[in-house]
C-alpha cells in the first residue's frame, strides 16, 4: 500500500502524522511511505530522518494525495485538503465531525473512507488513540490557564500555588476522565486548590483511592457546578461524549457570577466546547474575554508541544496503521471491532451514530458499510 503523510496546514499545527520510526515500520512491512517535504520539521524531524527510514519525499500535498492509497494525518483535513480526497481513498486521522457539518458534507461527497482516531475503542472501554492527546492536553491545561490568569493577559493576577500567607488559586476541573485526571494532577502539583467534578461515582472512588488528598472530588450536579464555578479562579472543561458534541455546562449567565478575570480553559473545544461562550482559537491568538471572563479555547492544544505529542500519538496509532495497510481497511475492521468503531464515513455514507444525531444526517451501521 502507498501510505501518504502530508504537512499539517491547520494554523500553528506543528505535529506530523507519521514519525520516522513509524515510516520505517511501514516500509519494513513492504509498504511505500510518501512524506511531504518538511512535514516533520515542526516536530523536530528532518527530511533526512525520513529518507533514512526508507520513506520517499514528495514536494507537494497535491502529489501526496494523488499517489497515496491511505492518508495519515493528525488534524481533520482542511477545506483545501478535502477537495483532494477521492473515492476509495482511506483517511486515518482525528476528525471531530459532530460540531463540523462542512467537513462532514465534504467527506461524504468525496467518497473516501474515513476512520477517526477519536472513536477507535479498546477492550477496556477506552479510546486508545484519543488518550495520548488527552493526556497532553490535560497536562497543558493548568499551564496555559496559569498564563491566562496573569494580569498582563487580562486575568485575575492570581498565582496558582499562592505564597506563604496568601491562598492558592481555586481550580475546578469538570470531568474526571483522562483529560481531567491529568489536569488535576498538574494543577495540584502547581500548588492550587483543586476540585474535580464527575457524574460517575465509580470514577470518583477511583480518583479518591489513587490520589487521596492530592485534590478533592465532588459529584457533578448543576448546583454543585454552579457553586464551584462561582468561586473558581480557573475552570477547566474536560468532558467527553465519544464522537458527539460536548454538553454546555457553564452558561453565559453564569459568567456574571464569576470572579472578574477568572479563566475558562475549554479542552473540549474540538467537540464544540463545554462552555456556552466558547469558540475555537489558535496558538497565535489563544485567549479572548466575554463579560470579564478570560477564555482559552485553542482547538489543537497538543500542537504546542509538537514533538512530545507526535511521538505519543505515533506510539498509539502505529499498530492500527499497520493493520490497515497490511490487511486493507475492510479486513482490518472485520478482524478488530474496536477499529471498526473508528469508521465514521464510507463511500458517501455516514457510519457513526453520534455524529448523525448531532448533525441530523442519516446513518448506516459500520457493519453494513463493510458489506457495501
Amino acid at each position: 500500500m502507498k501510505i501518504g503523510c502530508p504537512t499539517e496546514i491547520k494554523p500553528q499545527e506543528f505535529r506530523v502524522g507519521m514519525t520516522p520510526d513509524a515510516a520505517r515500520e511501514a516500509v519494513n512491512h513492504g509498504h511505500e511511505v510518501l512524506i511531504q517535504s518538511g512535514a516533520g520539521v515542526g516536530a523536530g524531524f528532518t527530511d533526512e530522518d525520513y529518507v533514512a527510514a526508507g520513506a520517499k519525499m514528495i514536494g507537494t500535498a497535491e502529489e501526496v494525495f494523488a499517489e497515496a492509497d491511505m492518508i495519515v494525518k493528525v488534524k481533520e483535513p482542511q477545506a483545501v485538503e478535502r477537495k483532494m480526497l477521492r473515492e476509495g481513498q482511506l483517511l486515518f486521522t482525528y476528525l471531530h465531525l459532530a460540531p463540523d457539518p462542512e467537513q462532514t458534507v465534504d467527506l461524504l461527497e468525496s467518497g473516501c473512507t474515513a476512520i477517526a482516531y477519536e472513536t477507535v475503542t479498546d477492550d477496556r472501554g477506552g479510546l486508545p488513540l484519543l488518550a495520548p492527546m488527552s493526556e497532553v492536553a490535560g497536562r497543558l491545561a493548568p499551564q496555559v490557564g496559569a498564563w491566562t490568569l496573569q494580569k498582563a493577559n487580562g486575568g485575575r493576577g492570581v498565582l496558582m500555588g499562592g505564597v506563604p500567607g496568601v491562598a492558592p488559586a481555586k481550580v475546578v476541573v469538570i470531568g474526571g476522565g483522562v483529560v481531567g485526571t491529568h489536569a488535576a494532577k498538574i494543577a495540584a502539583g502547581m500548588g492550587a486548590d483543586v476540585t474535580v467534578l464527575d457524574r460517575s461515582l465509580t470514577r470518583l472512588r477511583y480518583l479518591d483511592d489513587v490520589f487521596g488528598g492530592t485534590f478533592k472530588n465532588q459529584y457533578s450536579t448543576a448546583g454543585a457546578t454552579a457553586d464551584l464555578v462561582r468561586e473558581a479562579d480557573m475552570v477547566i472543561g474536560a468532558v467527553l461524549i465519544p464522537g458527539a458534541a460536548a454538553p454546555k455546562l457553564v452558561s453565559r449567565a453564569q459568567l456574571s457570577e464569576m470572579k472578574p478575570g477568572a479563566a475558562l480553559v475549554d479542552v473540549a473545544i474540538d467537540q464544540g466546547g463545554c462552555f456556552e461562550t466558547s469558540r475555537a482559537t489558535t496558538h497565535a491568538d489563544p485567549i479572548y474575554e466575554v463579560d470579564g471572563i478570560m477564555h482559552y479555547c485553542v482547538a489543537n492544544m497538543p500542537g504546542a508541544v509538537a514533538r512530545t505529542s507526535t511521538q505519543a500519538l505515533g506510539n498509539a496509532t502505529l499498530p492500527f496503521l499497520l493493520n490497515l495497510a497490511n490487511k486493507g481497511w475492510k479486513q482490518a475492521c472485520e478482524d478488530d471491532p474496536h477499529l471498526l468503531n473508528g469508521l465514521n464515513v464510507h463511500a458517501g455514507q455516514l457510519t457513526y451514530y453520534a455524529v448523525g444525531k448531532a448533525l441530523g444526517i442519516d446513518v448506516i451501521s459500520p457493519s453494513l458499510a463493510l458489506k457495501s
